[in-house]
């Protein structure tokens, strides 16, 4: 009886051994027909659009009860204005402005590092100047980059939120 156990015990390790060595298609290799995240970037946000901004994602906030710190920069990732809401944790300040800078040079909302990393995509950790946390948004006006806001204080998601809110808004500010 006992050959009999170690028998099954090998068959089982070697089933599993086996099973876990098979090479599985790495999704990185996967070559897209067009380029990813391809907005071209345009005028810079002026100051009372960013301005506009920030209050609209600091609006959000408030009605949660949230204490942000929200930042603005242009479509060359050169901060425009910063807004911290009472109470907000002074660790947030250089990430909310991180958070918006990510977002305007690689054209794409942090949550696609975040998720890229959550998915065991690490390579995503050794790109100079990512932040792979959410809460930042890229502003896009008329297919093109004009700048970008980044929240950060309370939760990814609750960052997220008021971002959101924000970008939103900059597309009914007058020029």
């Amino acid at each position: 009886m006992t050959l009999r156990l170690h028998t099954a015990i090998l068959t089982a390790i070697l089933g599993f051994s086996s099973a876990a060595g098979a090479q599985q298609a790495n999704p990185l290799d996967v070559i897209p027909d067009k380029m990813p995240f391809n907005i071209p970037y345009g005028a810079p946000i002026s100051l009372s659009r960013a301005q506009a901004a920030i209050a609209a994602a600091t609006a959000e906030a408030e009605k949660h009860g949230w204490a942000l710190n929200v930042a603005v920069v242009d479509s060359g990732a050169n901060l425009v204005a910063f807004g911290r809401m009472d109470g907000a944790q002074l660790g947030s300040i250089a990430v909310s402005e991180h958070k918006a800078r990510t977002a305007a040079k690689f054209r794409r909302p942090t949550k696609a590092f975040e998720e890229a990393i959550q998915k065991g995509n690490n390579y995503a950790l050794t790109i100079d100047d990512v932040i792979g946390s959410r809460g930042g948004i890229p502003l896009v006006e008329d297919g093109k980059l004009i700048g970008a806001i980044g929240c950060s204080g309370g939760a990814g998601s609750q960052d997220e939120v008021a971002c959101t809110a924000g970008a939103a808004t900059k597309a009914r500010i007058a020029r």
